[in-house]
């Protein structure tokens, strides 16, 4: 069964949770007629190409704007898309992508309208979010003159792309990533999404030959 647009429509009027279980339930149906192996496939494990960091947000689904499977992508979400180079649980996820689930892509991607970036913009007192947000507001200072200098739209832009870019470096400095963009290739992008158009924008973020050399050798003379 094919959701209409006025099932959808009829879908907002009501509880989310109960329309979400509901639908579920239609969605499963669908995709095992439509794709009979999925889903035994999937019971057996998974084997995804990427791994996503991203945001919390709602409005941020990866699977769905990328227009993949159940199986695809590998996912660590928080508030703002803040890497924390101590933080246990994002070095776990990249830890178990990169050495036993062998991604060949990880993707840090930021979005438009975040609402992590413009409090951090605004310098704006958050209570037990603060702390996680400290990257950002460090991001904040070191750029201040060139965010102050922009109207507040594009600076959020162009603070929320920074953000993406210092989660790449904090990546980087993993030794299980530069030991698999070493032996196997392994690809690192950076993306941010338009909430307004569903549209990703890749970031140039391509480490010369020489700077991946440079940090495997820095890594490995440690």
């Amino acid at each position: 069964m094919t959701l209409s647009r006025t099932d959808i429509a009829r879908a907002s009027l009501t509880d989310r949770y109960a329309t979400g279980l509901r639908l579920n339930k239609e969605w499963a149906a669908q995709t095992a007629r439509n794709q009979p192996e999925l889903f035994p496939t999937l019971a057996s494990g998974q084997t995804p190409q990427i791994l996503w960091i991203g945001c919390s947000d709602s409005r941020c689904p990866e699977t769905t704007f990328l227009g993949l499977e159940p199986g695809d992508v590998f996912v660590h979400r928080n508030i703002a898309n803040v890497l924390h180079p101590g933080d246990l649980s994002s070095s776990a996820v990249i830890e178990y992508a990169v050495q036993y689930l062998r991604v060949n892509h990880v993707v840090v991607c930021g979005h438009t309208s975040c609402g992590g970036v413009a409090a951090a913009l605004g310098n704006k007192n958050l209570g037990i979010l603060d702390p996680w947000l400290f990257p950002l507001r460090q991001l904040r200072e070191r750029n201040l003159k060139l965010l102050q200098s922009m109207p507040s739209e594009e600076a959020a832009g162009k603070l929320a792309e920074l953000n993406v870019r210092e989660g790449l470096n904090i990546v980087k400095q993993k030794s299980v990533v530069l030991n698999a963009i070493r032996e196997r290739g392994l690809q690192l992008h950076g993306l941010i999404y338009d909430v307004g158009s569903g549209v990703l924008s890749e970031l140039d973020t391509e480490d010369s030959e020489e700077v991946i050399r440079a940090r495997l050798t820095a890594f490995h003379t440690e």
